[in-house]
């Protein structure tokens, strides 16, 4: 009894400062949990997308000139899939903390042997997961249909990476905020999809007036965009270099702020 009192001791981490079995083992059952359902998780924002690119082809045509300088079309669909990197990733992590919540089972979460940091980013990681292979998808169908050729993949692959980190971890806040489904409607119908839409998914922010512009370009879901869709056309609204920086440390801090109110307990321990 004396030696198996000094060999193990409550509270002491036995497996490093950082327990990687458990984060890979959490990253895994958070990629599984889409996967599982992989026709509603991947392919039905294929299919909105699609959507949305048949409808505005057809409602406005190509006809109304290029938009900086391609046809419309092209310019239409990087903005597509750059929007559901975005709504797919907050989905991912909203989701999996708010569901764990109602159903009660958030509590193997908090009793399992991770750290405030490995839950978040192993969580915010699985959203990255997804987002990107929504992208994937979503490029290959749209090949077949539109001349797309990417011209800088260290954009595409940066943009892309910052925009799913940045939404992930910006789930995981809603997700522990939210006490019901109410409360993420909210989120996503007044604050992710008007953000996204007034980003110049649709349209080219030079045809807003000055003050507009201004806006628009304080808004971080813009430059996801604009660095998404810069990659396919080399053309862009706003300043690439700075979109980098600005969605670099947007993403750092909106971790830090998750990683803070899980640590904390923030509606998770009464």
């Amino acid at each position: 009894m004396v030696e198996i009192s000094g060999k193990y001791k409550i509270g002491t981490r036995r497996f490093g400062s950082i327990n990687w079995i458990g984060a890979w083992t959490l990253y895994k059952k958070e990629v599984l949990r889409f996967l599982i359902v992989w026709i509603q998780t991947l392919f039905s924002p294929l299919i909105t997308s699609l959507l949305f690119l048949s409808v505005l082809s057809l409602a406005i045509g190509n006809d109304r000139g290029d938009v900086l300088g391609v046809p419309f079309i092209v310019f239409l669909a990087p903005g597509l899939i750059a929007m559901q990197i975005i709504q797919q990733a907050f989905s991912h992590s909203s989701s999996s903390f708010m569901i764990g919540k109602i159903q009660g089972n958030i509590v193997d979460l908090l009793y399992a042997p991770l750290s405030a940091g490995e839950v978040t980013l192993a969580v915010t990681l699985a959203s990255v997961t997804r987002s990107v292979l929504i992208a994937a998808i979503s490029l290959l169908v749209f090949y077949l249909f539109i001349d797309l050729e990417i011209k800088n993949f260290i954009t595409l692959i940066s943009f892309t990476l910052l925009s799913a980190f940045s939404l992930g971890a910006l789930g995981i806040i809603a997700g522990l905020w939210a006490e019901k489904f109410d409360h993420m409607a909210t989120v996503t119908n007044f604050v992710i999809i008007p953000l996204s839409f007034l980003s110049g998914t649709f349209y080219s922010i030079e045809r807003l007036p000055e003050i507009l512009q201004i806006i628009s370009k304080a808004n971080p879901f813009f430059y996801m965009i604009d660095g998404f869709r810069y990659s396919f056309l080399g053309q862009s609204d706003g300043s690439i270099p700075f979109g980098l920086v600005y969605l670099s440390i947007l993403s750092l801090l909106v971790w830090f702020i998750a990683y803070i109110l899980y640590k904390k307990g923030y509606k998770l321990k009464s």
